[in-house]
């Protein structure tokens, strides 16, 4: 007879040995994989671990300011930023009203968005160009001299790149004394408005395509070479094999870096632009980032340049976002693949 309150539990059947601790078993496992795979990666994660403190401490923890956005901030309020950011006064949507609402911030947007389209059709695609050609040199040795010369630019500052537009192509450049010496009137160029789009796009061109190169040179090193031999050996000639071989080599690369490039659509840079704004003026030179600088800054407006700031986030966030899906729905993998 069983004693009472324990004829429900000796009347029900007894648990399988082999599955009642099946979770636990699985949960153990999983504990053994994660303590395998640090035993095993430490060194890796030892000598990243800089680099994500670094990320960490720069680009992380100051989203945190992105909150002042939402204030009237006022460093001189408090001791110390702490202080000045808890008795700051919260003014909600007040600074993205006052930007939206700004004629000058569209007009540095609107500046801003016409140079990056612009650069995107006549800048992206010389890497592109440009690795080819070295990957077609039969000569190591001349395609390590062509290398190094199109790096070099990279190293320069933008006070340097500027410099050498000044006296190549300025009113007292080179340029300019050899026309006046031929009996010509010197063009305008570092001071013409309507031409600065131009301007900027070579400079970043001189400075830039020789390293933008360099991962395109990786993905075509990543061909197979026999995919070359065996068109040569069906009769495709050069282009064809360029059309059907190199660049299907190089889409899903070429795919990251768009997308990657639309996210910084509005960021064009900042020092290029300010050191050249005085000459040529502010309606075509003002970008978004001198325009923060100038109107944000400058009158110590901190809410209204980090209001700006975040919207420079969410629209690069929002285009990444729609480029990614694009890219997805053409079948390429593009910045991160679909779950």
């Amino acid at each position: 007879m069983n004693a009472p309150g324990t004829a429900g539990v000796l009347d029900q059947p007894a648990a399988d040995p082999g599955t009642a601790p099946a979770r636990t078993r699985k949960a153990a496992g999983r504990r053994r994989t994660l303590r395998a795979r640090l035993r095993r990666d430490w060194p890796l994660l030892a000598m990243t671990a800089p680099a994500a403190a670094l990320l960490l401490v720069f680009h992380y923890l100051p989203t945190l300011g992105n909150v002042i956005a939402f204030q009237d901030y006022n460093p001189f309020v408090g001791d110390d930023p702490l202080d000045a950011f808890l008795h700051s006064e919260w003014i909600g949507f007040g600074n993205f009203e006052a930007l939206f609402t700004d004629p000058l911030f569209w007009d540095a947007v609107r500046n801003t968005l016409t140079i990056t389209a612009f650069q995107l059709v006549f800048f992206f695609p010389l890497p592109i160009l440009l690795a080819i050609l070295l990957n077609s040199l039969v000569s190591g040795r001349v395609r390590g001299f062509v290398q190094s010369v199109a790096y070099l630019p990279h190293f320069f500052s933008w006070v340097l790149v500027v410099t050498f537009f000044v006296q190549m192509l300025g009113g007292a450049g080179l340029l300019a004394q050899e026309m006046r010496q031929a009996g010509l009137q010197p063009w305008n160029v570092m001071t013409n408005p309507d031409t600065f789009i131009v301007l900027v796009t070579a400079e970043a061109v001189w400075k830039d395509v020789g390293w933008g190169a360099i991962v395109f040179l990786a993905a075509l090193a990543a061909i197979d070479p026999n995919l070359y031999e065996a068109a040569a050996a069906d009769g495709a000639g050069r282009w064809r094999r360029l059309w059907h071989i190199t660049l299907p080599g190089l889409r899903p690369v070429i795919v990251l870096l768009l997308i990657m490039r639309l996210g910084d659509a509005l960021s064009v840079g900042f020092e290029q632009f300010i050191l050249q704004r005085e000459a040529v003026g502010r309606d075509a030179a003002e970008v978004l980032d001198t325009f923060v600088y100038y109107q944000a800054i400058s009158t110590q407006q901190w809410g209204l340049g980090a209001a700006a700031g975040l919207f420079k986030a969410v629209v690069g966030l929002v285009l990444i976002l729609a480029a990614n899906h694009a890219a997805h729905r053409l079948g390429e993998q593009g910045v991160y693949s679909r779950s």
